[in-house]
C-alpha cells in the first residue's frame, strides 16, 4: 500500500490496528481526504478517542512538547497510581509547568479524606521525580470537579497551549469531552471549529486565536494488567461504580486469591485485617496456604476466575515478591487490578502476580 497521511493528524493511514494511530478501516481508502476513524470520529460526531503508543514511541514524538510553551496536564488514575504516573514525564515535557489530575475519585469509598489524598499525590510525584505546581481529584465520567479544574487550568495556562498527557485507561477521551464543554459550555465547539493538528498522532483543539487543547496519544505501560487480559475480562477487574472494601480477618498461612489473576499468602505475622480494595464484580477467595497451589492447578478458569478462555492463552505465568510490613498501614498494590492494606502491625507476606506486573509497597492510599 502506498504511503497515505490522515489530513487530520499526519499519522500514517493503516488498516491493522484499530486502537494505534492512523487506523482506517479499508472502505475508506478510496476517498479523496482521507481521515484516520479518530480524526472522522472528532470531526463528524464530536468525539475525541484515544489511541495507544509505545512509550518509546512516544518519547520520539514529544520533542514538540519540550520544545513548546505551555502547560502539561498529567492524567493519572486514582484506582492504579503506579501503573498511570508517567515517571519519565520530566524527560518530554522539559521545563514546561505541569499539574496532576487525579480521575476517577468517584470509584474510591466516600470516606476517602480528598485532603490528606491530594498530599499523597503530591509525595508519590516527588518520588517520581515529577514537580506538579497543583493536583486536582476529578471523575470525567461523573463531572466532580469538573469546574474548578477548568476554572485553574485557564488561570495555570497563561495564554498558552495545553497539553493532556495520560497513559492508555486513564479516561482521557472522556476527560478532554468533558473539559472541552466545561470551558466552553458547548457540546459542538469541536465540529465547529475542527482545526487539522500538525504533529504526528496529536490533536489540536483551538482554545482561542492563537492557543490550543493538544490531546496526545496514551502511553502504553507494560506493567498494567490490561494488556494480558480479554476485553470481556477488563469490564470485570475495572471498577465502575464506588468500591466497597472487602475485609478479611487472617491467620499466618492463609492466602487471598484475586479472581485467578493474581494472590497474596500470609506467610508471617499475628492475625490481623486485609482490607482489599478491588472491582465489586472482582470475585475473592480465602484458601489455607497448603492449599493454594492445588487449588490454583484445578480451577483456575472456573472456581478462579477471570481469567477467561481469552486470557488464559495470552496471561503470563504468575511470578512472587515477598513484602515486610510493620510500622505503619500499608498497601500492597497489584497494579491496574487494585490493592490490599494492611495495618502495619507486622507482617510477611507474598504477592503473586502475572510477569511483568510488577506487585509494589507504599504507605496506604486510604
Amino acid at each position: 500500500m502506498e504511503e497515505i497521511f490522515c489530513q487530520g493528524c499526519g499519522a500514517q493511514i493503516q488498516t491493522i490496528s484499530p486502537d494505534k494511530p492512523g487506523y482506517t478501516p479499508k472502505s475508506s481508502l478510496g476517498k479523496e481526504d482521507i481521515l484516520c476513524k479518530r480524526c472522522f470520529r472528532l470531526k463528524h460526531y464530536n468525539e475525541i478517542q484515544d489511541v495507544s503508543i509505545t512509550d518509546d514511541d512516544f518519547l520520539k514524538m514529544v520533542s514538540s512538547i519540550r520544545n513548546a510553551n505551555g502547560l502539561v496536564v498529567h492524567l493519572i488514575d486514582i484506582f492504579d497510581v503506579n501503573g498511570s504516573l508517567i515517571k519519565s514525564l520530566p524527560r518530554i515535557t522539559g521545563d514546561n509547568p505541569i499539574i496532576l489530575v487525579g480521575n476517577k475519585v468517584d470509584l474510591l469509598p466516600k470516606s476517602t479524606n480528598q485532603r490528606k489524598l491530594i498530599q499523597w499525590l503530591r509525595s508519590q510525584a516527588k518520588d517520581a521525580g515529577i514537580k506538579v505546581l497543583d493536583v486536582f481529584l476529578i471523575s470525567s465520567k461523573k463531572g466532580h470537579g469538573m469546574e474548578e479544574l477548568s476554572g485553574q487550568i485557564e488561570h495555570y495556562r497563561n495564554n498558552k497551549d495545553v497539553f493532556i498527557v495520560g497513559t492508555t485507561n486513564v479516561g482521557k477521551s472522556t476527560f478532554i469531552n468533558r473539559l472541552i464543554k466545561q470551558s466552553t459550555g458547548a457540546n459542538d465547539v469541536i465540529t465547529t471549529s475542527y482545526f487539522p493538528g500538525t504533529t504526528l498522532g496529536f490533536i489540536e483543539i483551538p482554545l482561542d486565536e492563537k492557543t490550543s487543547l493538544v490531546d496526545t496519544p496514551g502511553i502504553v505501560n507494560r506493567q498494567q494488567i490490561s494488556h494480558y487480559i480479554s476485553e470481556e475480562d477488563m469490564k470485570i477487574v475495572t471498577p465502575k461504580n464506588e468500591i466497597k472494601p472487602k475485609v478479611y480477618q487472617l491467620n499466618s498461612g492463609q492466602t487471598l486469591f484475586f479472581g485467578g489473576l493474581a494472590r497474596l499468602d500470609f506467610i508471617k505475622g499475628e492475625r490481623q485485617s486485609f482490607i482489599c480494595y478491588f472491582s465489586n464484580l472482582l470475585e475473592i477467595h480465602r484458601t489455607k496456604l497448603e492449599n493454594a497451589d492445588n487449588l490454583y492447578n484445578k480451577h483456575l478458569g472456573d472456581l478462579l476466575t477471570p481469567p477467561n478462555s481469552k486470557t488464559l492463552e495470552i496471561l503470563p505465568e504468575l511470578t512472587e515478591s515477598t513484602f515486610k510490613v510493620a510500622g505503619e498501614k500499608t498497601d500492597i498494590v497489584f497494579p491496574g487490578l487494585g490493592w490490599v492494606s494492611l495495618s502495619g502491625e507486622g507482617a510477611t507476606v507474598r504477592a503473586h502476580s502475572p510477569k511483568g506486573v510488577a506487585v509494589t509497597k507504599r504507605n496506604s492510599l486510604i
